[in-house]
């Protein structure tokens, strides 16, 4: 693959402007090859702190052009002689949330030479000691929370936060963790001033209080952790918070949240005897808090990703309940008897079915449902998509099941500025149908 720069018609010897990443030592922490372009630049674009150094350093005479506000910079770059040779310093890599970025829209990449040093999110996973190949990243500085609270929602084995004072700071990350529910699954890093003397790694734990001279500009890292197990008692009779489930490690965030769990259970209207089905259990959330609802109900969890059942088994001991069956399968396979799991007969006719999977063939499914369905039993089907929700609706009545279809859309309060956010979850159609 052929990379073409950007042509922008210069004079015909100008010469390339070096934009170089530096660390706290610079310029004596440099590597050699760029401590002798700072030398022979005739002029050297830096932030006025860092240009006493530069002097005494360089120990003769040189053409500073102050840095500190990027416009500016810009503005003083286009009237300087194109060509002499000149330089840039910035921090970390100028290509990450730096200013090469700007320079490159306004003078073009084709003039531009970037030499990086260690981004702030390298230093702070370094400090931390953590690998960070599967770490994902998000930066507050004067954007909206709402990207924070998405990849909060994903579950991320690790999430850097590019902090902005104005709109929080530390204290903003703290408490969009907490309204996630999520703060008993994460451990908290504050990450200051990395690279300088005056550097500074907290951890912070579930109660502590922030220390007040924390620094305006800080890197957050949220690194998960296993939720540490309550006492059963201790936790709400329904509606748990989403961090309170064990999750798959590779398919994080993927399971039913809090706010869809309260109205599901509410559609189910779990019976205090009987037998309730969760196919596509996932991580088993409904089918749990329905046991703790109704501890007299038989529960059969079927989940057909690997280490599903084990899962699910891990979550009821949390909760401190006991499913009549836990299996890992194929709904469909396991209803038509093509597994050698079989069913107990105290199960086979469910008076409760939460229809969670099936996917392509949830329609399928949902058929075989409804031939062992109780007769005075209820099905309901979430749905994500508006497309599934003709097919479902006209198995249910054509079962003869007077059939009930809401959209259940909620938000969360999230912290902006000094006021509340709310943000969108996503919607889900809540499709049930009841023998009359």
């Amino acid at each position: 693959m052929t990379i073409q720069r950007q042509r922008i018609n210069y004079h015909q010897n100008a010469r390339m402007i070096d934009v170089i990443g530096t660390d706290a030592g610079a310029p004596a922490s440099l590597p050699t090859a760029q401590q002798q372009l700072i030398r022979e630049a005739h002029w050297i674009a830096a932030p006025r702190r860092l240009q006493p150094a530069l002097n005494t350093w360089l120990n003769q005479p040189k053409t500073f052009i102050d840095s500190d506000d990027p416009r500016l910079l810009v503005e003083a770059l286009q009237d300087v002689d194109a060509t002499a040779p000149g330089v840039v310093l910035a921090s970390g890599d100028p290509l990450w949330f730096g200013i090469g970025r700007m320079l490159g829209d306004r003078l073009g990449s084709a003039r531009l030479r970037f030499h990086p040093a260690p981004t702030s999110l390298q230093l702070a996973f370094a400090r931390i000691g953590r690998p960070w190949q599967d770490a994902t990243w998000v930066s507050l500085h004067g954007r909206e929370p709402q990207a924070f609270s998405q990849a909060l929602q994903k579950r991320p084995a690790a999430l850097a936060v590019l902090t902005d004072p104005n709109q929080g700071g530390a204290i903003s990350v703290r408490q969009m963790l907490v309204s996630s529910g999520l703060e008993a699954s994460y451990d908290l890093w504050l990450c200051e001033n990395l690279g300088h003397p005056d550097e500074r790694i907290l951890q912070i734990a579930l109660n502590d209080d922030l220390p007040l001279d924390l620094h305006r500009l800080l890197i957050a890292v949220l690194i998960a952790k296993e939720a540490a197990p309550q006492d059963p008692k201790t936790y709400p009779l329904f509606g748990l918070d989403d961090g309170v489930y064990l999750q798959h490690s590779d398919h994080p965030g993927l399971m039913t949240k809090r706010e869809i769990r309260i109205q599901l259970l509410a559609d189910l209207n779990p019976p205090e005897q009987g037998v309730l089905w969760d196919l596509g259990a996932g991580t088993g959330s409904v089918g749990l808090e329905a046991l703790r609802l109704r501890p007299q109900l038989q529960l059969m969890a079927v989940e057909q990703r690997a280490g599903g059942a084990a899962l699910i088994r891990a979550n009821a001991e949390r909760l401190g309940v006991c499913p009549a069956a836990v299996l890992e399968a194929n709904a469909i396979d396991l209803l038509r008897g093509e597994l050698p799991v079989e069913i107990p007969v105290d199960l086979q006719q469910p008076n409760r079915v939460l229809v969670g999977g099936g996917g392509r063939q949830r329609n399928t499914l949902l058929q075989l449902v409804l031939e062992r369905l109780d007769p005075t039993g209820i099905v309901v089907v979430p749905l994500a998509t508006v497309e599934s929700l003709s097919y479902v609706r006209r198995l249910l009545e054509d079962a003869n099941l007077m059939v009930r279809i809401s959209q259940l859309q909620a938000w969360r309060g999230q912290p902006l500025s000094d006021g509340t956010r709310l943000v969108p979850m996503n919607p889900i159609l809540m499709v049930s149908g009841t023998k009359p």
